[in-house]
């Protein structure tokens, strides 16, 4: 089964490009935790969501009606004009010999139009723009599709959220046993349980508040495709699954081969058609035509024949020469404008990946480890009376900060590789199997 099926008329290429995008994300991401908790919970994954993204999202419908219209634009151009059918009476109901119609000419010919090359002009410029709006059709369906990478993201960063808050959770109800012990045996004030309890409390609400988040994203995710209501409840991946990042030179190298310089490329194409066209309006269309002349004196037929030819000026259309020309120029220095723009937001977004990068690798094995040794060691002293619970309670809210940071760089991480395969069109990653769950 393909991966992605291709709208009818929107590029069945830019299916394949995003396709190549997105399924190395998906790959990085794996399957949740959380799904795998909860088997009968309905899942997406990344996958399903770009494919019915591309297939019925409301945004790309209007692409289909406007390369439907090109094509007629198309087929109109490749209209020659038609031909015409002349009849004349000449010496006719006058006076003398020329009374009633016995002097009669009757002539009946067929004439045309000469175009001289313009009807080609035409069909080639429609082409050009048939080009331009497939172009412009292609990079809107990978902008969708990035945009519907971001909001699962986003129902995703949620539930990483959502399991983290389970931890605290827990981890207040075991610090809440701790203290209960100690104040039981004397060793404590009740106003320690006291604190305790509203912590957990506390805990108890900002999970609370997760779960709605994530079911607002989650509808925000499906509203991509068109549905209304919700058919999964979770979506498939870990957030801290992180792929291997291809140089940024090898990016640099692909940019060619970005949505915006087809875009460039495709409006090239169509200015030097224009221009093309203009010139070939330059010179005026001759008529010709040819017949038969019926002269009732003697009953006689001839053949007649004629070509018409405009004179004057040569240059009949400077205006619209100068104006595709001024086109063409622009979009010369339009696409040096973008390819700076291109590359300069490509290196900053680099940057923020790889600093994003630098942050998960140093928490996950420099912050937390040490963090959880000293939870370990901090919990026995207090339980042995040796540290206060003000002292467990800030080491517990430096870990819990230290897994927070690890979802928050994990998010960027991903965050920056949609945006940088969304600006080239082409995949970053491939997948790596060193990411650790929450």
């Amino acid at each position: 089964m393909d991966f992605f099926r291709s709208r009818p008329l929107i590029g069945e290429r830019t299916a394949r490009r995003v396709a190549s995008c997105f399924v190395l994300l998906s790959a990085s991401m794996g399957v949740s935790a959380a799904s795998a908790l909860d088997a009968k919970t309905d899942t997406i994954s990344l996958r399903e969501a770009v494919t019915k993204t591309i297939e019925h999202n409301p945004d790309l419908q209007a692409f289909e009606y406007r390369l439907k219209a090109q094509q007629g634009r198309i087929l109109q151009a490749g209209l020659a004009p038609s031909p015409e059918l002349n009849l004349e009476l000449e010496d006719v109901l006058g006076t003398g010999v020329n009374k009633g119609m016995d002097s009669a000419q009757a002539t009946l010919s067929i004439g045309w139009v000469l175009e001289r090359g313009v009807r080609q002009r035409y069909i080639d410029t429609a082409h050009a723009e048939s080009s331009l709006v497939k172009v412009e059709a292609d990079i809107k369906q990978l902008d969708v599709a990035a945009e519907t990478a971001r909001r699962y993201l986003v129902s995703l960063a949620y539930q990483a959220r959502e399991l983290n808050a389970d931890k605290i959770v827990q981890l207040a109800e075991e610090t809440i046993k701790s203290v209960s012990k100690r104040v039981k045996a004397g060793k404590a004030p009740e106003a320690e349980l006291y604190r305790a309890q509203a912590e957990l409390a506390r805990r108890k609400l900002e999970r609370e508040e997760i779960e709605h988040e994530l079911r607002s994203a989650n509808r925000r995710l499906a509203a991509q495709w068109g549905e209304t209501t919700l058919t999964f409840a979770r979506v498939e991946g870990e957030i801290t699954d992180l792929p291997q990042v291809v140089s940024f030179e090898m990016l640099k190298s692909q940019l060619p081969q970005s949505p915006e310089f087809a875009r460039l490329l495709s409006d090239q194409l169509l200015r030097k058609a224009e221009l093309q066209l203009a010139l070939a309006q330059e010179k005026p269309n001759w008529r010709a035509n040819a017949g038969i002349r019926h002269t009732n004196n003697g009953n006689d037929q001839a053949f007649v024949a004629g070509i018409s030819i405009p004179f004057g000026k040569n240059t009949r259309n400077p205006g619209r020469i100068a104006e595709a020309r001024a086109n063409l120029v622009k979009t010369d220095i339009e696409e040096q404008a973008t390819r700076i723009r291109i590359e300069t937001a490509l290196y900053v977004i680099y940057e923020k990946l790889q600093h994003s990068l630098h942050v998960i690798n140093t928490v996950r094995d420099e912050i937390i480890p040490p963090l959880e040794q000293a939870l370990t060691e901090t919990r026995r002293a207090y339980n042995l009376g040796r540290y206060s619970y003000l002292a467990l309670r800030s080491v517990q809210a430096e870990l819990l900060n230290a897994h927070n940071a690890l979802i928050e760089a994990s998010i960027d991480a991903h965050r920056n590789i949609i945006e940088i395969e969304r600006l080239t069109g082409v995949p970053l990653t491939k997948p790596s199997t060193t990411g650790s769950p929450l």
